[in-house]
């Protein structure tokens, strides 16, 4: 079959054009390895540029997917993965809601744009997932508000593979310098909270995105 779980490989990335661009990029790199908490930057389809190793540790027992890696493109891991709730707590109203609710607003802003509109199909590939999409979140952003779908300042939980972290919390910080929104790209870090919280599910615990519920209860 064509599509599993997450639709086609989708096409890879292009590089950045000019070597000013990919010098800027190799130093942002050097950069995030400094940042102690998880931070990666992605393009407006979610494709991921960079992580640091933070990132990669919080991730390290995702398993093989051959097309929703956290490191490849994050929007699709949320959405797709088996996995992302393994490590991603409240899963669906946490994390998948407001990442399909941003979805959303970039379709209508670039709807032009190939790779979103590759995600979209893959949505619709989903009966379950295309009813949330299309039915399910208008009903939760009125439940909740627009401002649910807003990733800079969320502060949405996680379950980490550390034992020293475990269930706890992380408030999300959107950056974007002018070189990065030149290149329209955003820096995101999860800023890991000291407070502990009760697991909200199991790390034993994992549910595809075709589980999602159609329309969540909200907060």
């Amino acid at each position: 079959m064509t599509y599993q779980a997450g639709g086609q490989r989708p096409a890879p990335r292009p590089a950045p054009e000019t070597p000013e661009a990919q010098a800027y990029l190799a130093d942002y790199a050097a950069l995030l390895e400094a940042v102690p908490f998880p931070s990666l930057v992605v393009d407006r389809r979610w494709d991921v540029l960079l992580t640091n190793g933070a990132f990669r540790t919080l991730f390290r027992e995702v398993g093989p997917h051959p097309t929703a890696q956290p490191a490849d493109n994050f929007l699709r891991f949320v959405l797709f993965h088996p996995d992302a709730a393994a490590v991603l707590g409240d899963h669906e109203s946490s994390w998948c809601l407001p990442m399909l609710a941003h979805f959303a607003k970039s379709v209508e802003r670039h709807g032009h744009d190939h790779g979103l509109q590759a995600i979209r199909r893959d949505i619709a590939q989903d009966p379950i997932m295309e009813a949330a999409y299309r039915h399910g979140l208008p009903h939760w952003l009125r439940a909740v508000g627009e401002q649910a779908a807003e990733h800079d300042g969320a502060v949405r939980p996680l379950l980490h593979p550390d034992p020293r972290w475990g269930a706890t919390d992380c408030r999300i910080v959107a950056e974007t310098t002018r070189t990065l929104r030149d290149m329209d790209c955003t820096r995101l870090t999860l800023v890991l909270r000291e407070a502990r919280r009760a697991p909200a599910r199991s790390r034993g615990e994992r549910r595809a995105a075709s589980h999602l519920r159609v329309v969540p209860a909200a907060d």
